[in-house]
């Protein structure tokens, strides 16, 4: 699991989500090395996630799977809190509008706003030693 992508067991199949509005630091494309921040994203995904029985839901605006053929979905935490809301309200990633807005767009790229304002996780100045985190830092 990175903090983007997570296997989960749905109706008895291991399923592959992409979370729709979220991108995190890459920890796992053989292409490329891990960077900045990813370790702690795919952490704090972890913390979240694992052992957890989470919902899924699609988005009508987006297709129902990605060119890797990964279900696009939202994942909500037991308390109903949207994941991809919290992972970007507190830094471990970055709003990500793949081609057409989609439902939570607004919410995400405010909580996006505000991490940024208040130099939450990857937007920290020190978080990366001056390297860039992603495509806003």
């Amino acid at each position: 699991m990175d903090g983007d992508t997570l296997k989960v067991d749905l109706d008895g199949k291991r399923v592959t989500i992409r979370v729709i509005g979220l991108d995190t630091p890459e920890t796992r494309d053989p292409r490329k090395p891990v960077q900045c921040f990813g370790q702690e994203a795919s952490a704090r995904a972890r913390s979240l996630l694992e052992g957890q029985q989470v919902h899924i839901s699609g988005d009508p605006t987006q297709a129902g799977t990605d060119r890797y053929g990964r279900t696009l979905a939202y994942v909500w935490l037991p308390d109903w809190r949207l994941f991809e809301y919290v992972m970007i309200a507190e830094g471990y990633g970055h709003e990500y509008t793949y081609d057409i807005p989609y439902r939570f767009q607004d919410q995400l790229k405010a909580a996006q706003r505000d991490a940024r304002e208040q130099s939450r996780g990857l937007w920290a100045p020190d978080a990366c030693k001056g390297a860039i985190a992603g495509p806003d830092r």
